[in-house]
């Protein structure tokens, strides 16, 4: 049996509209597809592994003999959003949709925010991260001022100048706007959207998340509780409110996010290793950046033969995703889709597990590999 389970979720990955899409505004999205097109796609392992032999998956060429067990994965909770992508993932669905602000937040919010902080707030709005701060940035250093501002996704965010507020000052803010948002108010995420320089501004790497605590036990719960080792890699860790680890690892980017998972492949562990690459999503799906994109997937093919070296005979590797974020449609947030099950181990007798109900097919599989509970959604017996 396993002594390890890696799973390694690429943010905002995902292979094509689900049946309900067009309900989420999201009609014809495909993320995969989008990046496929691009000069700078090269996935020779992914290809491989079995990834356009998933159902579905209409894009490159597919592979008679693939390596890994593949298969598709349909989101059951109500959104779209990371936070209950990650949820589902561990063995938590959500069937209710976190609450969305498309107008804003309401300004008696605002106005108790405003008074606990003792700065007043500009913007108020949807809007994309970098243009935020291009159109508000000069304002709130003459100001003061927050920027306040959301998403498509269930987040409250505020930007500032890191020589205007201070990091941990900014912090404390978004630690009291977590504490304020309830009820129907209970976003899934506040964050941190610290920026320096001068126009045009850049952002930096201080992005801090503070998350609703997940409303249930998950899978990351339940191993702790039971003595197993849970190392977050990245911003698992800020999405499950610092529930359920035993370890955490900050990463400033994806190649940093691989490195560390590297380096916890060549120690000793009993138990889950828990990594997000969040450059995918951030950095290009929410940017629009078709050859970003391309480029971060090529760059994580050609390292994955790296993290298979180290693993034996005892180690599972999963590869997946929690939700979409196609860049090349006119929206910049995220999108309903399908996502990638990839899974792996030595001695694997690939098979296509064709259309899974629930990314918590996944959680169920690590609890019952240490748990030795039989699960209804595992699929450990497949492997």
């Amino acid at each position: 049996m396993f002594k390890r389970v890696f799973i390694i979720v690429l943010d905002s990955f995902g292979i094509g509209e689900m049946p309900d899409s067009a309900a989420f505004g999201d009609s014809g999205s495909n993320t995969l597809a989008a990046i496929a097109k691009s000069s700078l796609f090269k996935v020779p392992n992914l290809q491989k592994a079995g990834l356009f032999n998933i159902d579905g998956v209409t894009c490159g060429k597919k592979c008679d003999t693939p390596t890994f067990t593949v298969g598709r994965m349909k989101e059951l909770s109500g959104g779209k959003d990371t936070t209950i992508g990650h949820w589902e993932i561990a063995g938590l669905v959500s069937e209710k949709a976190m609450p969305t602000f498309p107008n804003g937040f309401p300004e008696a919010f605002i106005t108790d925010f405003e008074k606990a902080t003792g700065r007043k707030c500009i913007c108020n709005k949807p809007y994309s991260g970098t243009k935020v701060i291009a159109d508000y940035g000069e304002e709130h250093i003459k100001s003061g001022a927050l920027i306040v501002y959301t998403s498509a996704d269930s987040v409250f965010q505020i930007a500032a100048h890191e020589n205007i507020v201070p990091i941990e000052t900014l912090y404390e803010y978004c630690e009291t706007a977590r504490k304020m948002l309830v009820g129907d108010l209970a976003v899934g995420r506040v964050i941190a959207r610290p920026f320096t320089g001068e126009y045009p501004f850049t952002r930096t790497s201080n992005r801090h998340d503070f998350s609703l605590e997940p409303t249930g036990k998950t899978v990351l719960d339940k191993l702790k509780e039971n003595s197993f080792d849970v190392i977050s890699i990245g911003k698992i860790y800020d999405i499950f409110a610092g529930r359920g680890m035993t370890e955490n690892y900050r990463t400033v980017s994806n190649a940093d996010g691989m490195q560390k998972t590297l380096e916890a492949a060549k120690r000793e562990f009993n138990g889950l290793c828990f990594t997000n690459l969040v450059d995918f999503d951030m950095l290009y799906g929410h940017r629009n950046d078709v050859d970003g994109y391309a480029k971060a997937l090529s760059e994580f093919d050609a390292w994955l033969p790296q993290l298979m070296a180290e693993l034996d005979g005892d180690d599972l590797l999963i590869i997946t995703a929690d939700h979409g974020c196609d860049p090349s449609t006119p929206s910049t947030d995220h999108s309903r889709e399908y996502v990638p099950l990839l899974v792996w181990h030595k001695n694997i007798k690939p098979a296509n597990l064709a259309t899974l109900d629930g990314f918590s097919h996944i959680g169920e599989t690590v609890e019952e590999i240490f748990l030795k509970t039989e699960k209804e959604k595992s699929f450990l017996s497949k492997l």
